[in-house]
């Protein structure tokens, strides 16, 4: 079977649909990945054909305000609409979907008579049992809950409008509006498989059959990968270091965040690997080291905390590896899972972006490497992200729809 998945955005929205990818090509289907252009090394590396989109979310600044985020967002999508239909429908049997090639992949699928099932890394669906991911923590009780996920949606069909009925124009479709859309895919009972832990955030208890929760998806590692000699050589130097990293945030303001992070590592007198990201994080010193990219999975469990902007892939690579964290939360969903990770207890109270400081950075790493209570959380959160299998459980419902 001929399966395609398509996705778009930073790495962290990238990155785990490569494992997925292995999972089902070990399991004997020819997988594809379509997401932009910049993540071709990522698909290659996995050994999955690639498919660029015509979009680049770098080209779009990086946004932190509301507004400055939904105007990058209707730019970044007005491109994504843009060739879409080419690059995803070449002898496709299956369609998998991100949320954010949802709503252009949805209409597609319709055109080709293609079948299709979401693989979202963040609930998109209307719930009483907590708020929309893109609106921070703070609860509004149930009925407002649900009320500001309708609005959530309904904010991000706004942003879609144009593009969706461009596409369907050009795939000869009568326009359709987003809203009856949504109502076609619930009646419809759209499966959508979601790739987060359930020790990180409960399936919600309102929501509807067909929508599950199956477990982090991680991405694809090869079995001879390793860490670098110099890396290797500092953490086999003194203790476990922190590692200090905004993976796709806070580009251009490495001299800045270094010099934080530098100050920070030394108040708690603790020693640090600086990831320099698009940031541009960097430093050198006999306690620091700067380094690139590396798979996190390989790194995280050598490490004692884990100081990120809180996006859902390293959260969850954090509890994966029984590391306690403090967050940075940027924008977009990362205050959320921020929120969960200090709800948990794996985690403290999140340093918002525009109040970090070397003296709070500082405090909160030395309260979470010397008060066991976070580190704790984090291992018995690591025990049942062990026993999660999101990878075997996407497999098992590719069978089913297809079968």
């Amino acid at each position: 079977m001929r399966i395609l998945i398509a996705t778009a955005g930073s790495r962290g929205d990238v990155a785990p649909y490569t494992g997925l990818g292995v999972a089902l090509s070990r399991a004997g289907h020819e997988v594809a990945l379509a997401a932009t252009g910049t993540f071709e090394p990522l698909a290659t590396e996995a050994g999955l054909e690639f498919r660029p989109l015509p979009a680049d979310h770098r080209a779009h600044g990086s946004a932190r305000g509301k507004r400055e985020l939904l105007r990058a967002a209707a730019a970044f999508v007005t491109d994504l609409g843009e060739g879409f239909a080419g690059a995803v429908d070449r002898g496709t049997d299956v369609l998998l979907l991100s949320a954010t090639t949802a709503p252009l992949g949805w209409h597609v699928a319709e055109a080709a008579g293609t079948p299709s099932m979401g693989v979202y890394l963040q609930p998109t669906t209307p719930t009483g049992d907590f708020p929309p991911t893109v609106t921070g923590t703070r609860s509004l009780g149930r009925l407002g809950n649900r009320a500001a996920g309708r609005f959530a949606l309904h904010m991000a069909d706004r942003v879609f409008e144009p593009a969706v009925a461009r596409l369907r124009a050009r795939l000869d479709l009568p326009p359709l509006t987003a809203a009856r859309m949504r109502r076609r895919q619930a009646q419809a009972r759209w499966p959508v498989l979601h790739g987060f832990s359930t020790a990180l955030l409960p399936r919600p208890s309102d929501w509807a059959a067909g929508l599950a929760v199956t477990g982090p998806w991680w991405p694809y590692v090869g079995a001879d990968r390793r860490l670098p000699a110099e890396l290797e050589d500092f953490l086999a130097a003194g203790p476990p270091p922190v590692l200090v990293g905004f993976g796709s945030m806070a580009a251009g303001e490495g001299e800045r965040l270094g010099e934080i992070a530098v100050r920070a590592l030394r108040r708690a007198g603790l020693r640090g690997v600086l990831q320099s990201g698009s940031a541009g994080l960097a430093a050198d010193a006999d306690d620091v080291l700067t380094v690139g990219d590396l798979p996190h999975a390989l790194l995280f469990p050598r490490l004692a905390a884990v100081v990120h902007h809180a996006g859902a892939g390293t959260a969850a690579a954090a509890l994966r590896a029984g590391v306690p964290s403090v967050t940075v939360p940027v924008t977009a969903d990362q205050p959320f899972w921020a929120g969960r990770l200090a709800a948990v207890g794996a985690a403290p109270v999140p340093i918002p972006f525009r109040s970090l400081t070397a003296e709070g950075l500082g405090d909160a790493l030395a309260k979470v490497v010397r008060e066991p209570s976070y580190a704790a959380a984090a291992a018995a959160a690591a025990r049942h992200i062990a026993v999660e299998d999101g990878e075997a459980a996407l497999v098992s419902a590719v069978g089913r729809l297809i079968g």
